[in-house]
C-alpha cells in the first residue's frame, strides 16, 4: 500500500486551493485551528465514476479571507444561560469560539467545507459458510453480509435455494419456480463498473438456462440485466435487457459468444454503467479480459438501483435441478445518485485541559492563534477514515513508522460473515499499546486496519487530538473509556442531553464534535438497555437532517452514509429512534 507522510499532505493542503481529497487534511498539528465567518459555500465534487470516494472541499482561501480573520484589539467573554454553561467569545461583535464549561472541545466559524462520501469498492468471494444449521430458521443468513457493507437479500420460493460453501455462493434453480434474484441492500447506487464470475453445473436440456448480472435494480420487475444464456448446445449468448412491469426489452440484439461449452466452466460478466450510457463485455473466466465492450449503448430508465444476480431457467428446461456457482461478485467503482453531504463553517478544537469557566490571557491567546488556521480539526480527522481516504504513517512514539490515518473497516469476518468488532485504535496500526497507567494491551493482527465505533471515536479525539485514554472502563471521568456503553456513563466531558426514559432526547443544543451514543441493539425504543453504539455529530446535510459519522458493521467502517441504517438522528430510522446520551469531551 502507498504511504504519505502527514508533512507532505500538510504541503499539499497549502498548495491547495479548493478541492481538496481526504489525504490532504492530514497535518502534523493537532491543535491547530480556524475562525471565519461569512465563507463562501464549498464546491461540490465532480460527478461520475471518476468522483473520489470520499471528500472533504473548502472555499478557495485567498488574501482578503485571512484579512477577515484579523481579530479585535479586545476579545469579549461572556457567559450564556441555559445548561451545560457555555461561554461566546466576540470580536467587533462576531463569534470567534465558543467554549463549553468542563470540556475541551471549542468550536469556532472557519471557512466552509463540505464533507461527502460515495460508495467504496469490494469484492465477495464468498469466503464463508451459510446457513449455518446451529441457528433457528429465522436467524439464518442464507447468503450473509456483503465485504462491501450491507446484507444480501435472497428471494425465491424457498430459502434453501441459497447456501454459501467456502469459496462460492450457491443459486439452486429448481422445478417448483426457476428464477432467484440476490441483490445487494443499497437501493442508491447510480454509476456503476460492476463484474461477476459463475458457472452452471450442467449443460441444460430443453431449453437454455441463464445467468445474469443486475444493475439500476428496483425489484423483480423492473430492472436491466446483462445476461449469459447457456443454450442446449453448448453455446453462450450475450443479452443485454431492460424489464419494465415484467415487459422485457432487448436493448441490442443478442451476440454468441462461445459454442462447445462444456458444464462447470466459470464466465464473467462486467457492466460498467455511466449516466444513460451502458457498456457490458463477457468471457470466459480463465482467458483474458477482452479490450473491447461488446455492447456500448445508451437508456435513460433506471438511473439508480441495486446490483445483484439472476438465475433463470427458460420455460421447456429440462435440466431442473441446476445450480449456479458463483465465485466472486466484484464492485471495482460505484457513486450513489446522492451522495450524503454535510457543509457548513464550524470547526471543533480541542483544549490541553478541560474550560473551568474562567477566561484568562492564556486562553484568549490559544483561541487568537487558532483564527485564521486550516489545519485539519478533530472532524478533518474523523473524516480520514471514510472510503478512499489514502494511508497515512506516524512519526513518533510507540506509533512510529505505523499506518495512523487512511480507509479504515470494521472487522474481520467470522466463518458466517459476520465482522467482530473488538478494534481499538492501536489495532487498526497493528501494534499493542502501553496505557499511561501502565497497563498494556496486546495486538490483533487480524485487526490491523480496522475500527470499531469506539476505537474510531478513540483514535480521533485520543491517539490524534490528545484526549487521555483508559485501557478499560476507568469510573474516574478523567479519561475515554474503551467501550461505548462506559462512554456514555464515564467520559470526560460534560453531558448534553440524555433521553428521559420516553423518547430520544432532542438534543437542541447538539453541536459539531459532540459524542452521540446509541442503544442501538437494544429495542426499538433505545431508553432502557445498555449503551451499545457511539459516534461523532458531523452537522446538518443538504436535506437539514442532523447527520454523524460512526464505524459500523453493516457499512464495514466509519461512515455518514445509509447502508444498513441511515447515519441521521432524525425520522424514523434505527439511530434516530435509538439515541440515548449527547456528551461534549
Amino acid at each position: 500500500m502507498t504511504t504519505t507522510s502527514r508533512r507532505g499532505l500538510l504541503a499539499a493542503f497549502t498548495a491547495s486551493a479548493a478541492a481538496l481529497p481526504l489525504g490532504a487534511l492530514a497535518a502534523p498539528s493537532a491543535r491547530a485551528a480556524a475562525a471565519a465567518p461569512g465563507a463562501a459555500p464549498a464546491a461540490a465534487p465532480a460527478g461520475g465514476l471518476a468522483t473520489p470516494r470520499s471528500s472533504v472541499t473548502t472555499a478557495p482561501l485567498d488574501a482578503s479571507w485571512f484579512t477577515r480573520q484579523t481579530l479585535g484589539a479586545a476579545l469579549t467573554a461572556t457567559v450564556l444561560p441555559g445548561t451545560p454553561a457555555r461561554t461566546e467569545v466576540t470580536s467587533g461583535g462576531r463569534r470567534v469560539a465558543m467554549l463549553t464549561h468542563g470540556a475541551r472541545t471549542v468550536v469556532l466559524p472557519g471557512p466552509g467545507r463540505t464533507f461527502t462520501e460515495n460508495k467504496k469498492p469490494f469484492a465477495d468471494d464468498f469466503g464463508r459458510t451459510l446457513p449455518d444449521p446451529s441457528l433457528p430458521e429465522a436467524d439464518r443468513q442464507y447468503w450473509g453480509s456483503s465485504p462491501g457493507g450491507g446484507s444480501w437479500s435472497t428471494l425465491g420460493p424457498a430459502a434453501s435455494d441459497y447456501a454459501v460453501v467456502p469459496g462460492t455462493g450457491l443459486i439452486t434453480l429448481t422445478t417448483d419456480y426457476a428464477s432467484r434474484h440476490a441483490t445487494l441492500r443499497d437501493d442508491r447506487i447510480g454509476d456503476v463498473d460492476v463484474r461477476s464470475t459463475a458457472s452452471f453445473d450442467k449443460v441444460p436440456t430443453g431449453q437454455a438456462c441463464s445467468y445474469a448480472l443486475s444493475f439500476g435494480y428496483q425489484d423483480t420487475r423492473n430492472s436491466y440485466r446483462a445476461r449469459l444464456s447457456f443454450l442446449t448446445s453448448g453455446a453462450v449468448e450475450l443479452r443485454v435487457e431492460k424489464e419494465v412491469a415484467d415487459t422485457v426489452t432487448q436493448l441490442v440484439p443478442a451476440q454468441t459468444l462461445a459454442t462447445g461449452v462444456p458444464a462447470g466452466t466459470p464466465w464473467t460478466v462486467r457492466v460498467r454503467r455511466e449516466g444513460e450510457r451502458i457498456r457490458v463485455k463477457a468471457w470466459r473466466a480463465a482467458g483474458a479480459e477482452p479490450a473491447a465492450w461488446a455492447v456500448d449503448t445508451t437508456d435513460p430508465t433506471f438511473l439508480r438501483g441495486r446490483v445483484g444476480l439472476r438465475a433463470l431457467a427458460n420455460d421447456g428446461c429440462t435440466a431442473l435441478p441446476v445450480t449456479l456457482a458463483v465465485s466472486r461478485f466484484q464492485v471495482d467503482a460505484a457513486t450513489w445518485d446522492a451522495p450524503p453531504s454535510v457543509t457548513h463553517g464550524g470547526w471543533v478544537r480541542v483544549l490541553p485541559e478541560p474550560f473551568d469557566g474562567t477566561w484568562t490571557a492564556a486562553l484568549e491567546e490559544t483561541v487568537r492563534g487558532w483564527a485564521g488556521s486550516t489545519a485539519p480539526d478533530v472532524l478533518a480527522f474523523a473524516a480520514m477514515f471514510l472510503a478512499g481516504a489514502p494511508a497515512v504513517v506516524g512519526g513518533t512514539g510507540q506509533a512510529a513508522g505505523r499506518q495512523v490515518l487512511g480507509e479504515s473497516g470494521y472487522g474481520y469476518l467470522d466463518a458466517r460473515g459476520n465482522r467482530y468488532e473488538g478494534a481499538d485504535f492501536h489495532e487498526y496500526m497493528g501494534i499493542g499499546w502501553t496505557f499511561p497507567d501502565g497497563t498494556r494491551t496486546g495486538p490483533s493482527t487480524r485487526q490491523t486496519g480496522n475500527l470499531d465505533c469506539s476505537g474510531y471515536t478513540r483514535m480521533v479525539f485520543g491517539h490524534h487530538l490528545g484526549v487521555p485514554l483508559a485501557a478499560g472502563e476507568d469510573t474516574s471521568g478523567t479519561r475515554l473509556p474503551r467501550k461505548s456503553r462506559d462512554m456514555a456513563v464515564y467520559a470526560p466531558g460534560v453531558r448534553v442531553d440524555r433521553t428521559d426514559g420516553s423518547a430520544p432526547p432532542a438534543a437542541d443544543r447538539l453541536q459539531p464534535g459532540d459524542l452521540v451514543l446509541f442503544n442501538a441493539d437494544s429495542g426499538d425504543d433505545g431508553t432502557s438497555a445498555t449503551v451499545d453504539h457511539v459516534g461523532i455529530y458531523l452537522g446538518r446535510d443538504t436535506a437539514g437532517g442532523r447527520r454523524f459519522l460512526s464505524s459500523r458493521k453493516t457499512g464495514n467502517g466509519p461512515t455518514m452514509a445509509d447502508l444498513g441504517g441511515a447515519s441521521l438522528l432524525d425520522g424514523t430510522g434505527t439511530y434516530a429512534r435509538t439515541l440515548h446520551t449527547v456528551h461534549r469531551l
